[in-house]
Formats: C-alpha cells, sequence, structure tokens
C-alpha cells in the first residue's frame, strides 16, 4: 500500500518568521499597535544595564507579549515563556 509521507525534518528551508505568520493574526495587530505608541512617554523604561548576563528585552517587546497572552489566555509567566519557544507569532 502507499502512504502519504511528511516531510523530511532533516530539510532546510529558507524562509523568515515573518513569512510564517498569517497576514490577519492577532500578533500583527499587537505589533503595529504597540509600536504606534509613545512607550517613554507611557512610563515604560530600560531596565539598568548589568554587566553579568544577558541583555534585557526592549519593553515595547515585553509589553507586546503581555497583550497578545492576554489575548490568548495566557496569564503565567511560565506559559508566555513556554509560547515563546513554540509559537512562531511569538517569536
Amino acid at each position: 500500500m502507499h502512504y502519504q509521507r511528511g516531510k523530511d525534518r532533516g530539510q532546510v528551508f529558507m524562509t523568515s518568521l515573518e513569512g510564517m505568520v498569517d497576514s490577519d493574526s492577532w500578533a500583527r495587530i499587537v505589533d503595529l499597535f504597540v509600536d504606534a505608541l509613545p512607550i517613554a512617554e507611557l512610563g515604560f523604561t530600560h531596565s539598568k544595564l548589568n554587566k553579568e548576563g544577558n541583555l534585557p528585552y526592549h519593553p515595547s517587546d515585553l509589553f507586546k507579549l503581555l497583550l497578545y497572552g492576554y489575548r490568548h489566555g495566557i496569564r503565567s509567566a511560565n506559559q508566555l515563556s513556554n509560547a515563546c519557544t513554540i509559537n512562531v507569532e511569538v517569536m
């Protein structure tokens, strides 16, 4: 019998994350909305840089993640962190 086979998981695809997100995705709306806001005037400030560890995330990126999480019922930091690793819209 012949069966349909899935794609080779070792295959390299040349694509961007931008191209993998639907044009009518909620993530695109959140992205445009937050980019239009005066983030600094709203009180979102950068954290102080530390010599150790990773650089901090931009406040607008964290705000986008929070809004996306509220829209999709993701409330905890652990669930948001997990969504950032498996959900292309959040990457």
